[in-house]
């Protein structure tokens, strides 16, 4: 469709009564020109030959900056927004570098394998074909054959993978790979911001251990990250890679212009604050989108809101036709297979597929074509998520529209009480703690198990890891894992320790899903342990692909979860249990007169007991049900709140009776759980809540701030740094709130906000 059409398009459904009405802000992001620079003079001439037959005469100004700096030997780090031209970033100094030196080799990391099938079509277009560069380009992940892999191993020139293939099939095999790691020259480690909290402590391990391999090896190879916007992309990327890194931050590509539009759904109950759904609202935007002719995603932002979303759309569509075709809609998300994914991306490339229903799934740069409009159902956890977002509309130039959709979730509401703070706001800090004891333990096994460690790698800043891995070491020497002999720690057990460890969550234990209806016994996703307590457990309905499936039996020692067809017309809700005990307190420290800190670990037991069913559409409850399931147990770290009766807050709280101090904490919780990520960059379901109107442990009255991930990964002491901040934060929320009592927007529930508004009120005074 013309880009004059979807412009002309776009703003009549603007202007429809449907819409118009409840539109906060619709500003318009003009179209910006590009800022270019010559081909370098010392680029091979036949990359600029092959770039100039597909239409590219010169660069976008970044582009040239990194050709600079990576020709100094100096690792890289590039920040421009999506669609910017940053595959060329890394292509030409390692298409160059190989060109010039036949034995030099170059590994490319994505954090996904649908963005490594997408790198590799890319590049096989540069290299194939008589006029290209004759440079072999292999994919080398879980789904590569196993015909494949020697040839990969022994000739590719550029080796495209994942952290978690590189982690379990490629280190800890490096003597077959003798010759690539002999001669590697760069590692190019895209969309570096999805490196962050668990998974990024996890993958900066992963390189460290690629570091010491390839440094036995005789290689020491310069890396190029490249990254979306993020407030320290510098400090992230040395975090990653463990050394020092140049920036290139100022973007030279051009953008075709862009509308934002912020819409906050009717009021429902005005006094109760109750809004119309956002899933029944992201529903309405995007069948009015696709009637429109306009290509759109929606990120649903969940499994269950991304399948329910989907099929109420399908529904809506289901009689409707373009072209003498039904417009198809899809959902995408994490669990299902590949070939499931691939046909999706396929789909949307080639056009046969009009609209998708994502999980944060696809908000990495995966090219699945030309979107006119990108529906973001609700605060997607941080500003850098939603940009990404939104720049999954407008890849290819021209009108494009994003629209953010507000839940009632006390952060949409400021968001749509403070839109030029949106604006403002434009990204967070990326955090990672690639020494979390747990974390640097799994990756100094799996270190041990590929090269011997030496006495003098683990001295006071010597080696890749210095002295961090002495610990570790002694830790699991302990348990008879490693030995100490001759002055190097040797991998004693026949174990495979890579197995054990999975990158993407705290365990490995994944449960497969298997579909029993009509004797078919066929795996139709995956998930990961904790997880599937709370989603698929026995009664539990499990919608794959717009399909309901009545769980059977979740077996969770054999991990696997049968499942049948069923046709209801409800989704279910697990609710969790929870319960802390304080094992440390390593940093204790007063808040001026408002309220002492704690530091320490605890540990946090999580049970599902029982779950709800939603009726479809209307949402409401409709029944419980049990659940019978062991409880998980996790160590980690944890920020207390206490509030003694000397302080500000403790003043007010020995003033309230039990069920006041109740709902105080309940709300001042509700607030700091969906307002933190604000200040961090991290999902509102990183973190975990606990109110104590007398705490057991502590003997007055606290609130528990705890990293759901076992060793923590940092948030609970960078909250700790902003805790001030956040709580004026979270008074100004309760403040601009209209309800009377409370809602959903502000303290959670009706009856909490006067008790919850005077406790912050006074702490935020003093």
């Amino acid at each position: 469709m013309c880009c004059m059409n979807v412009r002309e398009n776009l703003e009549t459904l603007l202007d429809s009564p449907e819409f118009a009405p409840n539109i906060v802000v619709n500003r318009l992001l003009p179209a910006q020109e590009g800022i270019f620079a010559p081909f370098p003079q010392d680029l091979d001439g036949r990359i600029a030959n092959v770039l100039r037959k597909r239409g590219i005469n010169q660069l976008y100004t970044h582009q040239a900056e990194v050709w600079k700096l990576a020709k100094t030997g100096k690792n890289v780090v590039v920040v421009t927004p999506t669609a910017s031209g940053k595959t060329l970033c890394y292509n030409l100094p390692c298409l160059h570098t190989l060109l010039n030196d036949e034995s030099a080799r170059c590994l490319y990391l994505f954090p996904t394998k649908a963005l490594s099938q997408d790198q590799q079509s890319e590049l096989n277009e540069i290299s194939g074909g008589d006029e290209g560069l004759n440079l072999k380009i292999a994919t080398y992940d879980g789904d590569t054959p196993e015909s494949l892999r020697i040839s990969a191993r022994d000739s590719g020139r550029i080796i495209i993978s994942n952290p978690d293939m590189l982690h379990a099939g490629i280190l800890p095999n490096h003597p077959k790979w003798i010759k690539f790691f002999s001669n590697l020259k760069f590692i190019v480690v895209d969309e570096a911001h999805a490196y962050r909290g668990v998974f990024g402590s996890h993958v900066a391990n992963v390189l460290r251990r690629l570091r010491r391999v390839a440094a036995f090896y005789g290689a020491n190879p310069q890396f190029i990250l490249c990254s979306a916007t993020i407030a320290n992309p510098a400090e992230l990327a040395k975090a990653i890679i463990g050394q020092d890194v140049e920036l290139v931050d100022k973007n030279g590509s051009p953008r075709g212009e862009k509308r934002i539009i912020l819409y906050n759904p009717p009021l429902v109950d005005a006094v109760q604050g109750i809004r119309r759904s956002v899933v029944s609202e992201s529903r309405r935007w995007m069948v009015a989108l696709l009637k429109a002719g306009v290509k759109t995603i929606l990120f649903a932002h969940s499994r269950i809101k991304t399948e329910v979303a989907a099929s109420y759309v399908n529904e809506d569509l289901a009689n409707i036709y373009t072209d003498n075709s039904r417009i198809r809609v899809e959902a995408y998300r994490g669990g299902f297979l590949p070939n499931e994914r691939r046909e999706i991306e396929k789909g949307l490339r080639e056009g046969s597929i009009q609209g998708v229903v994502s999980t944060n799934a696809l908000e990495l740069g995966i090219d699945i074509g030309g979107l006119d409009a990108s529906v973001v159902a609700g605060f997607p956890g941080s500003f850098n998520s939603f940009w990404q977002q939104s720049g999954r509309a407008g890849r290819r130039g021209g009108t494009s529209v994003s629209v953010f959709i507000a839940s009632v979730s006390p952060i949409d509401q400021f968001i749509m009480s403070y839109p030029d703070w949106f604006f403002r706001k434009s990204a967070e800090e990326a955090r990672i703690d690639p020494d979390n004891p747990y974390i640097l333990t799994d990756h100094v096994k799996c270190a041990c198990f590929e090269l011997p460690f030496t006495d003098e790698e683990i001295a006071d800043n010597a080696g890749i890891y210095g002295d961090k891995a002495q610990d570790a070491l002694e830790y699991v020497e302990e348990a008879g894992i490693v030995r100490r002999t001759g002055g190097k720690w040797h991998w004693a057990d026949r174990s495979y320790p890579a197995e054990g460890v999975s990158l993407r969550s705290a365990g490995a234990d994944n449960i497969v899903i298997i579909d029993l209806t009509d004797g078919r016994n066929a795996v139709i996703g995956e998930m990961d342990r904790p997880s599937a307590k709370e989603m698929i457990f026995v009664n539990a309905v499990y919608i794959h692909r717009g399909r309901q499936y009545m769980v059977e039996d979740l077996d969770i020692e054999n991990k696997k979860c049968h499942v049948r067809e069923a046709d209801v017309n409800y989704f279910t809700d697990g609710l969790v249990k929870t319960d802390i005990k304080v094992l440390t307190e390593d940093e204790k420290r007063g808040v001026g007169q408002s309220l002492d800190l704690v530091l320490g670990d605890v540990l946090v037991r999580s049970q599902v007991t029982k779950f709800k069913k939603l009726k479809f559409r209307t949402h409401e409850n409709i029944g419980f049900g049990d659940v019978i399931l062991p409880e998980e147990e996790m160590q980690t770290r944890c920020l207390s709140l206490l509030f003694a009766p000397e302080s500000a807050g403790g003043k007010v709280l020995a003033e309230f009776d039990e069920q006041r101090v109740g709902e105080a904490l309940s709300g001042a919780g509700t607030l700091i759980r969906n307002i933190a990520p604000v200040f961090l960059l991290c999902d509102p379901r990183d973190l975990g809540i606990a109110e104590r109107v007398k705490d057991p442990h502590f003997s007055v009255p606290a609130l528990y701030i705890y990293d759901k991930y076992p060793g923590g990964t940092g948030l609970t002491e960078s909250l700790a740094r902003r805790i001030e901040p956040l709580l004026r934060a979270i008074l100004e929320a309760i403040n601009r709130c209209p309800c009377r009592d409370g809602c959903p927007s502000c303290v959670g529930r009706e009856g909490n906000k006067e008790a919850a508004a005077e406790f912050l009120r006074a702490m935020v005074e003093k």
